[in-house]
């Protein structure tokens, strides 16, 4: 008995939120891709305590649901090992329609965070697009392996990269933060910024509001 995997193309469709609203006292836009096990909605509470009138923050939705034991809360994934290319290739294509929906004006700052998985999905999105964006936070994930630095060459001299991780952060060691540190080094040279922060896995809220 013969086994083949088959590849179709479909149209689909996802959610995504968003807080406060747009309005010409706005100066940031946020584009914040949440860690796994998170819901887009639930995200957005880390994001309540920055100015409403002049912070507008869009919250892209993981596609792939689960149920988290033991309370069979609902959480979502970006990506896994398997088929991780094509599977990027539609979040480019969502990340791409949330953009176009949101008609954006074009003389706001823009900052594109990721936290946790949701750092990897981010940089691969902002690099094969070319996104300018005015600050970058790679907050406690990994950064994708095959990113070089020539993928990030496009960003304006005044970009800003923060690489920010909690110093008793569960899934990391001493190797892994001298690696992911390196690594950021080579991709953003003297545009980076490395935070550490006394706390675990978790989203660093004081980071958020002091960098505006």
């Amino acid at each position: 008995m013969n086994s083949t995997e088959k590849e179709i193309s479909y149209i689909s469709s996802n959610s995504y939120s968003t807080l406060n609203n747009i309005n010409e006292n706005t100066e940031n836009v946020w584009f914040v891709c949440h860690g796994m096990g998170y819901l887009s909605r639930y995200f957005l509470k880390y994001f309540k305590s920055l100015d409403s009138d002049k912070n507008y923050i869009i919250a892209p939705q993981a596609p792939s649901k689960y149920y988290q034991q033991p309370k069979m809360h609902v959480g979502a994934n970006w990506l896994t090992r398997d088929n991780t290319e094509s599977g990027m290739e539609n979040l480019i294509k969502y990340f791409d329609a949330i953009l176009d929906n949101e008609r954006l004006p074009t003389n706001i700052n823009f900052i594109v965070l990721g936290y946790s998985q949701g750092v990897s999905v981010a940089l691969r999105y902002i690099s094969q697009r070319k996104f300018q964006c005015n600050k970058l936070i790679i907050h406690s994930g990994g950064i994708p392996k095959e990113l070089v630095n020539k993928d990030f060459k496009y960003m304006n001299n005044d970009t800003e990269v923060f690489l920010v991780y909690g110093t008793q952060d569960e899934y990391l060691n001493e190797n892994r933060i001298i690696e992911e540190t390196k690594l950021a080094k080579e991709l953003f040279g003297n545009k980076l910024k490395i935070i550490p922060f006394e706390g675990k896995h978790v989203v660093n809220v004081d980071f958020i509001r002091s960098i505006i």
